[in-house]
């Protein structure tokens, strides 16, 4: 099941297609799903979730906490809509492009992937694209 709270307003995401096209992800990389909650919020929300929780004072545009055992997805992945907002600008694509993109990224940390280094950071990219590319195609 997936979940979406809103602790902000000014957007709401189509519920029904980010859904489907999420399992539809799950299934691409051989997991199954659990729990996610997405939480939409502004920059001073998920600001303080940074400070509080990991320790860092910067802006970000998620955050995720995973809680999936073996092949379950599951976890909680705190947006904020601002900074995608701002990162949509500075990047010269469409808001919805760039939320789409950050909602799947959370999912592919839950799935095993990281972006820490630069080769892990080329491989999130690649995995990011091919799985936009799944939600064009599926609502075509």
């Amino acid at each position: 099941m997936i979940n979406y709270f809103y602790e902000t307003t000014g957007y709401d995401v189509d519920e029904g297609a980010i859904s489907s096209w999420l399992e539809k992800v799950l299934i691409s990389e051989e997991k199954k799903l659990g729990e996610i909650n997405y939480i939409f919020c502004d920059d001073e929300y998920l600001l303080q979730i940074n400070q509080d929780f990991l320790n860092h004072d910067t802006y970000t545009d998620i955050i995720s906490f995973g809680n999936g055992l073996g092949n379950i997805i599951a976890g909680d992945i705190f947006i904020s809509l601002e900074r995608v907002s701002e990162n949509a600008d500075h990047y010269g694509v469409s808001f919805v492009d760039e939320l789409r993109r950050v909602i799947v990224h959370g999912v592919l940390h839950f799935c095993g992937y990281k972006d820490k280094t630069k080769e892990e950071e080329i491989l999130m990219r690649q995995k990011e694209n091919e799985k936009l590319k799944m939600f064009h195609v599926e609502h075509l």
